[in-house]
């Protein structure tokens, strides 16, 4: 069974991206990051028919080890729509980021930043709707031109860097890392590559997703 479809009062497409195109032009593209991070966070989010699973697993930066994680289950309010995925994602995030005792000092989110058509995918609007910085981490490419320049390959769309094609294990396909919020390329390239362990994504990001879908398997029971 599908979530339902859209059915907000007034929404529309087009207004929807419009916003997007306004919510962009708040997005900080500089590193406002303590000096040290000390914790960060991975943001998931999994279906259930009507239902969505938010979770946020919170890590020391360090060691990589779960410091805290929070769940909330909300009703889908409207199906996926291309290019407006956080307008989906958005609310089951939130609800459980409210949740946490520690404040995290950087958000990793499965999804675009920057690299969007609108220049604000789900992480860079999770990043202003929390005012923290936050990284895209994304598992498919949804626009822009890989080109190599300095040993490092760069997504181009419409003559403007929007993200980076990352390879995180040696021989497996790579992620693809685009600003999501008060933080720079560089920074959260080198973020991403910290925060590997044992699978091509992120740690904080593959903990989430394991915790979210040990939330659906208990909701299935």
């Amino acid at each position: 069974m599908k979530p339902p479809l859209a059915k907000l009062h007034n929404f529309s497409v087009a207004k929807a991206h419009e916003a997007q195109t306004r919510l962009s032009r708040k997005i900080i593209t500089e590193d406002r990051l303590p000096q040290k991070i000390v914790c960060i966070a991975g943001v998931d989010v999994a279906y259930l028919d009507n239902l969505a699973i938010g979770v946020v697993a919170v890590l020391n930066y360090d060691s990589l080890e779960l410091m805290e994680s929070q769940t909330a289950v909300c009703t889908v309010k409207f199906s996926y729509i291309p290019t407006l995925l956080s307008f989906r994602e958005i609310p089951p995030s939130m609800s459980c980021i409210r949740k946490l005792k520690s404040q995290p000092d950087v958000f990793l989110a499965d999804g675009q930043g920057i690299a969007h058509p609108y220049r604000c995918g789900f992480a860079s609007h999770l990043g202003l709707a929390v005012g923290k910085p936050t990284v895209g981490v994304a598992k498919s490419k949804l626009v822009g031109t890989p080109l190599e320049a300095a040993g490092e390959i760069f997504l181009v769309h419409d003559g403007e860097t929007v993200g980076s094609v990352v390879t995180t294990k040696k021989g497996a396909k790579p992620v693809f890392v685009s600003v999501g919020h008060m933080v720079s390329l560089g920074t959260a390239v080198k973020i991403v590559k910290h925060s590997v362990r044992n699978s091509r994504i992120p740690e904080p990001l593959s903990l989430a997703h394991e915790i979210a879908t040990k939330e659906k398997q208990r909701l299935l029971c």
